[in-house]
């Protein structure tokens, strides 16, 4: 399978700040890759560097074959970018926007797939209103159709869903999984770890600029399967002391860790026999959170 971005061992200092450290990854044409981390882990920075808006310190970038230094145009125009940051011209409408876009890469009379973007992103009704007038998810909603009006084969979100109502989301969501299933390469940062879980076959991790894990969703799941048993006491209830060893408390709930369903019965049955009282039980899964949250507390591994 040829590789749509390859990241060879990139560092980037902004001062004594060491962003990114050592960063290396491949990504194949056609994947819809996660690149999740905590605030200030790097993601952003790896971003610009991709895109040409900051210079690695170190190391290779690679988009489509081009190296995004030496073949800048060649690689910008591979690339379409929706940053976090609410960036547009206020002087002109939706439509007059894609349309100067498309001219930055050359492209004309595409008013065809303008409309198409329009209509997939919830903006027809918009596309002649003025940029000031428009609403922050809206505005959102112009920088996802700003990236996508070149037609190119990767595609980077940088948070794109942030601060947008679930209906949006949906949509946009809708549609760039038709993109990715015509080919398009898909590169997604965000902090909604159920969409990352729900839409990614491959992870990365990122923590204080290093890559910290990186693998299929699916095996970042397998690595930390498993169950848990959160379960909340009546007031007068005190769980055995035997009990309390096996759980952790927060909140007023007990949380158990299961190896599997067989051991609920067990667990029931203890309590009833101390006489405990459930006010409230609940029974979830592992997701791809838990393994966020055990891959940053533990520098890499994944501890379920």
């Amino acid at each position: 399978m040829r590789i749509a971005v390859a990241i060879d061992r990139v560092e980037k200092r902004f001062g004594s700040l060491q962003a990114l450290d050592d960063v290396s990854l491949q990504i194949a044409e056609g994947e819809f890759f996660g690149l999740l981390g905590p605030n200030g882990a790097g993601k952003t920075t790896l971003i610009s560097c991709l895109a040409g808006l900051a210079r690695p310190d170190a190391g290779r970038l690679v988009v489509m074959g081009n190296d995004v230094v030496k073949n800048y145009r060649a690689a910008r125009r591979l690339l379409g970018v929706v940053p976090q940051e609410l960036v547009f011209d206020p002087f002109f409408s939706v439509r007059e926007t894609l349309r100067i876009q498309s001219g930055y890469f050359g492209i004309r009379n595409n008013d065809d797939w303008i409309d198409e973007i329009l209509a997939n992103l919830d903006l027809t009704a918009k596309a002649d209103t003025n940029m000031r007038r428009l609403s922050g998810g809206m505005k959102r909603r112009v920088l996802v159709a700003q990236a996508l009006v070149h037609k190119p084969p990767v595609i980077v979100l940088d948070e794109p869903t942030a601060g947008v109502d679930v209906e949006l989301r949906q949509g946009l969501w809708q549609f760039v999984r038709r993109l990715n299933g015509d080919g398009h390469t898909v590169i997604l940062t965000t902090h909604y770890l159920e969409e990352a879980e729900a839409l990614c076959g491959r992870i990365a991790m990122l923590k204080q600029g290093r890559v910290v894990a990186l693998d299929s969703t699916r095996n970042l799941l397998a690595g930390c399967a498993g169950q848990t048993l959160e379960l909340r006491l009546a007031r007068s209830a005190t769980l055995p002391q035997a009990l309390r060893a096996r759980a952790t408390a927060s909140d007023g709930k007990w949380t158990f860790t299961l190896a599997s369903l067989l051991d609920i019965e067990p667990l029931l049955a203890s309590l009833r026999e101390a006489g405990c009282v459930i006010d409230d039980l609940r029974l979830t899964h592992t997701d791809l959170e838990d393994v966020f949250l055990g891959v940053m507390q533990n520098g890499g591994s994944v501890p379920c």
